[in-house]
C-alpha cells in the first residue's frame, strides 16, 4: 500500500487556505487533534478499499472530513428533542421545559453578575434562599420555604434534621420506589432515621400509627403514591388525620408529594393529585415536592413548612452538599413569578400541554397529517391518518390516567418504521415519537409552539431516504 505515502503531513494541512480559516474559531490543539483523526479516518478507509489514490484526492478526503469532525466535535451531546411521544413529563427527554419567563430571567441572570448572596440594600452577605423562599410561603400558605437539588435530596435533608437516630412511622403502603432506585426506606437508612412499618400493604389505620407512637418517635411520614395506585379492599390515612394525631403527640408530620402541584387540575380529569397548598392547609409540618415535575420548573428539590423545621434544616451541615446553584434559583424563581403574577395554565408549558382541549388537539393533528399527506405524496409505501392518543403525564403522576389526545398514523408498507424512527433520532432536531401498532405515532400534545413544521419537513427528509442512507453524509474513499 504504498499509496499510504500520499497522505500529507499535519504542519502540511494546517497551511491550508480551508483549515488556517478554521483559527479564526478555533485554538490550534482543537483543530491539530481534529485533523489528526480525520487523517486517521481516511488512512483506515484506505486500508480497507484497498484502492490507490493520488494526493491530491486524498487530502480533499481529509479536509472535507476534518469540516465535517468540526461541527460534532465542537459542540456538546445534549441536542434539542422534539417530543412526539405523548409522554408530558418525560424523564429521558429532561422533564418538564421551562416556559418564557423563567428562560428570560435565567439568561439575564447567568449572563452578568448577580446578587445570589448578598444584601443589595445593607451590602451584606444575604442567603440564595431568600429569592424563593417568600414566593413559596406566599403560593403555598407555609411559613417558610426551602430549596435543594432534587426532591429525594430535600427528603433526605427532612428525615437527617428531624429525625436521626431516632424512629420514623411510615405506612406499609407507602414505601415507594421511584425511578432511579430511590426508595423510602433506603433513604430512610442512609438520613440516620429508624423506620417503623406500621399497618399492611392495601390496609393502614389511625390506631396503627398511635400504637407505634413511643418516647423515641421523632416523626410521622406520610408519601403519596404518585407513580402506583392500590385499589379495591383498601384504606389510607389522610394527611389532615395524621397532623391532629402528631399535634396531640407533640410529634411532626412530613409528607412526601413527590411531583407536587400549585394547580388545582380537576377541571381537566386531573383531579387525583393533592396540591401543596391543600397538604400545607391540612396540617403537615413538612411538605417535600419536586421542581421540574407539575410545577414545570427546574429539577429542585422543594420543601415547605413551619419555619422552625425549616430553620434548622438550613442549619444542618449537608444543606452545603444539596444547595441549588444561581441558574436554578434564577429557573425557579421565574417559575414562581409566572404562578404568583402571570398566567401559568398558558405560560408553563407542562400546564398548558395537559390542560389542552380535545378539540384543538384534533386540529392540530388534521393539519399535520394534511401538511404531511402534501409533502409525501409521491410516497406510496406510506399510511398517513388521524387517530386519537391515549398520552399519559408522566414523571411519576397519574400512573393510570390516560390524557385523550389526537396524532398522527404513519405506516410503512415496505418494513421501514425502525429505520425511519432511528434516522428520526439522528436529525438536527432530532424527533422521539411513539413506536405503536407497527406504525409511527406522532402526538400533537407535546410538540412545543412551531415544531409542526420541523416535525414536517423532518419526516419528509427520512421518509425520503432509502434504507442504506444516513442523514449524515458520508465520505467514501476514492476508487482506481
Amino acid at each position: 500500500m504504498s499509496y499510504l505515502r500520499n497522505i500529507p503531513a499535519i504542519d502540511e494541512l494546517l497551511e491550508m487556505k480551508q483549515v488556517q480559516a478554521q483559527f479564526d474559531r478555533y485554538n490550534r490543539e482543537f483543530l491539530v487533534a481534529t485533523l489528526r483523526q480525520a487523517t486517521d479516518e481516511v488512512r483506515q478507509a484506505l486500508r480497507l478499499s484497498g484502492a490507490g489514490c493520488s494526493r491530491e484526492d486524498i487530502t480533499v478526503q481529509i479536509v472535507t472530513r476534518f469540516h465535517t469532525m468540526l461541527s460534532g466535535s465542537s459542540r456538546g451531546t445534549l441536542r434539542k428533542v422534539i417530543n412526539g411521544t405523548g409522554v408530558v413529563l418525560h424523564t429521558n427527554l429532561g422533564r418538564a421545559p421551562l416556559g418564557p419567563r423563567a428562560l428570560q430571567y435565567v439568561q439575564e441572570m447567568a449572563s452578568d453578575y448577580n446578587n445570589l448572596e448578598f444584601h443589595l440594600e445593607s451590602g451584606e452577605r444575604g442567603s440564595r434562599y431568600q429569592h424563593v423562599e417568600q414566593l413559596l410561603v406566599k403560593l403555598t400558605g407555609s411559613e417558610a420555604g426551602l430549596v435543594v437539588n432534587n426532591n429525594a435530596a430535600g427528603v433526605l435533608l427532612g428525615l437527617n434534621t428531624v429525625a436521626q437516630d431516632r424512629e420514623v412511622i411510615v405506612s406499609r403502603g407507602q414505601l415507594i420506589e421511584i425511578g432511579g432506585s430511590f426508595r423510602i426506606p433506603d433513604v430512610m437508612r442512609q438520613s440516620g432515621a429508624r423506620l417503623v412499618e406500621v399497618g399492611t400493604t392495601n390496609r393502614t389505620y389511625l390506631s396503627d400509627y398511635g400504637q407505634a407512637i413511643n418516647e423515641k418517635t421523632a416523626l410521622l411520614f406520610s408519601a403519596h403514591t404518585s407513580n402506583y395506585k392500590i385499589v379495591g379492599f383498601s384504606a389510607e390515612v389522610q394527611v389532615a388525620e395524621l397532623a391532629a394525631l402528631g399535634k396531640a403527640h407533640n410529634i411532626p408530620v412530613m409528607q412526601d408529594l413527590g411531583s407536587g402541584t400549585l394547580s388545582d387540575l380537576s377541571a381537566w380529569g386531573l383531579g387525583e393529585e393533592p396540591t401543596v397548598q391543600a397538604s400545607v392547609a391540612a396540617g403537615a409540618d413538612l411538605v417535600t415536592f419536586s421542581g421540574d415535575k407539575l410545577l414545570g420548573g427546574p429539577q429542585a428539590g422543594i420543601v415547605v413548612g413551619r419555619a422552625n423545621y425549616i430553620g434548622d434544616m438550613k442549619r444542618n451541615q449537608l444543606i452545603r452538599a444539596l444547595r441549588v446553584d444561581k441558574m436554578t434559583i434564577a429557573a425557579l424563581e421565574g417559575t414562581l413569578l409566572e404562578y404568583w403574577c402571570g398566567d401559568p395554565l398558558q405560560n408553563i408549558p407542562v400546564l398548558r400541554m395537559l390542560t389542552m382541549a380535545p378539540t384543538k388537539l384534533a386540529i392540530r393533528a388534521e393539519s399535520l397529517r394534511s401538511a404531511l399527506q402534501e409533502m409525501l405524496v409521491d410516497h406510496a409505501a406510506l399510511s398517513i391518518r388521524t387517530i386519537e392518543t391515549e398520552d399519559m403525564v408522566g414523571g411519576g403522576a397519574y400512573p393510570t390516567y390516560k390524557l385523550p389526545g389526537h396524532g398522527v398514523q404513519i405506516t410503512f408498507a415496505d418494513n421501514r418504521l425502525h429505520t425511519v424512527a432511528r434516522q428520526l433520532r439522528q436529525m438536527e432536531p432530532a424527533l422521539v415519537a411513539r413506536l405503536q401498532d407497527n406504525a409511527l405515532l406522532v402526538s400533537v400534545r407535546t410538540l412545543g409552539p412551531g415544531e409542526d413544521r420541523q416535525v414536517v419537513k423532518l419526516l419528509t427528509e427520512a421518509c425520503g431516504q432509502t434504507t442504506e442512507q444516513s442523514p449524515v453524509a458520508r465520505h467514501e474513499p476514492c476508487k482506481d
